[in-house]
């Protein structure tokens, strides 16, 4: 239960980047052709730091959930 909700979180974090970083040009608050807005270049960084950080944490537990699976795979053959 607590791996599903872990996931969960991931998930709505690297959502959130996404909209963070889309926001500026989806709501209208950065004009097309004009220099980057402050706001703008912060929803860059902030929203493209935390898409990073969470697709890096699902693929560690990705990883970590694969490796369990073959290790429980090598048990059985036993």
């Amino acid at each position: 239960m607590k791996a599903k909700l872990g996931v969960g979180a991931l998930v709505v974090l690297f959502l959130g980047g996404l909209w963070l970083v889309a926001a500026p040009f989806a709501v209208g608050y950065q004009p097309r052709g004009a220099e980057y807005a402050d706001a703008t270049v912060n929803d860059l960084w902030v929203g493209g730091g935390l898409i990073g950080i969470a697709f890096v944490a699902l693929v560690v537990y990705a990883a970590d959930a694969l490796r369990e699976l073959a290790r429980r795979g090598k048990h059985a053959e036993s």
